[in-house]
């Protein structure tokens, strides 16, 4: 989660993320006498390849984290190790998998060396907080993975069944086990579960007049739960999950007593950098979208997620409230959730009612936004010319 209290991402810096990866019985198999010093005990667990290609390009760091028993000594000599290990990593980059760190520990277990997994003394720069570590993932065939994965924070997957898992686990005695989110020993599951899980945020926004809890995936698989003390404001919100195909928690409670404008303003605020956030990279995304008539109304909302700000709005109200909520205030929420969207946000609408108004422009967004983060799972190109959004 993050909590713009004590987080950059309200400056506008978007916190990275990695995938931790073990090697030896999770990216190639691990034989009996537990070392792979030879080209003939190299062999790739199946699935695992292809797995790898189809998350690379979503917003992950790949680093390959390994404990290598006794490395470089006369148990296991370096010359025995790297032909299978240089082989491996070429022909993952044969298939565009490319590590952007391998870290390997050469100690013994009785060493008891804190940069042996389920120790983190190998992943510090990963704990300085540039990374958002509750959005990563560790993925191993072991229990001690887990336990690393609980040690930084992150989301444990065991590449093993969940019979198997729930057997390994058992030694576990402690609450690291709480880390882990899947048990499978299917590689093409473990990629479709980082491939959609990746595209959630949770932002928690505390000022001196408000506090804002939203909860978002861009694949609409959570649940929904709107409740900021507006009831008008809320059932517009509403609109957003069901016409997005978004799930959406959005609570505030704020100074209801002195004015509206702090509420309305910091749940647009903290909504924006949510879906900023939830899109991360945007490979794959359409990045565009459009209208819809309401009604006697009708609405035209453009939306490009190109990485430039700017707004337009045309809408003109003939009532000061609809409910308890001023209509005033809608300009400056859509406005505020651009800014913090960092994206370009046209909206017109025009009609008599202005309940069917506002609600036309809501719906219209809502569609916009479904067109525009509608994601290609297996393209990881960004939808710009320069490369970049």
């Amino acid at each position: 989660m993050i909590d713009q209290e004590n987080t950059s991402i309200v400056e506008g810096n978007v916190l990275k993320k990695a995938i931790f990866i073990d090697r030896d019985g999770t990216i190639i198999r691990e034989p009996l006498d537990e070392q792979i010093d030879s080209l003939e005990k190299l062999e790739f667990v199946p699935g695992v390849i292809s797995a790898l290609r189809g998350i690379v390009g979503h917003g992950f760091e790949l680093v390959l984290v390994s404990n290598q028993d006794g490395l470089g000594t006369a148990s296991f000599p370096e010359e025995t190790f790297w032909p299978a290990h240089e082989k491996m990593l070429t022909t993952l980059q044969g298939e565009g998998v490319v590590f952007d760190e391998q870290l390997i520990d050469r100690s013994f277990p009785a060493d008891n060396a804190d940069t042996r997994k389920p120790g983190t003394g190998l992943l510090k720069k990963y704990m300085d907080g540039t990374y958002d570590l509750a959005r990563s993932f560790v993925i191993r065939d072991r229990s001690t993975d887990i336990q690393l994965a609980h040690n930084l924070g992150a989301k444990g997957i065991l590449l093993r069944s969940p019979d198997e898992a729930e057997t390994l686990l058992k030694g576990v005695t402690d609450n690291s086990r709480d880390a882990l989110v899947m048990a499978t020993d299917s590689w093409e599951i473990i990629a479709e579960h980082i491939r959609r899980s990746e595209r959630c945020s949770e932002i928690r926004r505390r000022t001196k007049e408000t506090d804002v809890h939203v909860v978002l995936d861009l694949d609409g698989r959570g649940e929904t739960q709107i409740d900021t003390g507006l009831k008008f404001f809320d059932h517009m919100l509403s609109q957003l999950p069901h016409h997005a195909g978004i799930s959406l928690v959005a609570t505030c409670r704020g100074d209801l007593d002195v004015d509206e404008h702090h509420t309305m303003e910091d749940v647009a605020i903290a909504l924006g950098e949510s879906i900023r956030l939830a899109l991360g990279g945007k490979q794959g995304i359409n990045r565009y979208g459009f209208a819809l008539p309401m009604d006697e109304s009708r609405a035209l909302v453009l939306l490009d997620f190109g990485g430039r700000a700017d707004f337009h709005w045309q809408v003109n109200f003939t009532r000061e409230y609809i409910g308890d909520t001023p209509t005033e205030m809608f300009k400056h929420v859509f406005h505020s959730l651009c800014m913090a969207m960092c994206c370009n946000l046209q909206i017109e609408a025009h009609g008599e009612n202005n309940h069917h108004l506002i609600e036309g422009v809501f719906k219209a967004f809502a569609r916009a936004l479904r067109q525009a983060v509608h994601r290609n799972v297996f393209s990881n190109e960004v939808p710009s010319s320069k490369g970049v959004l």
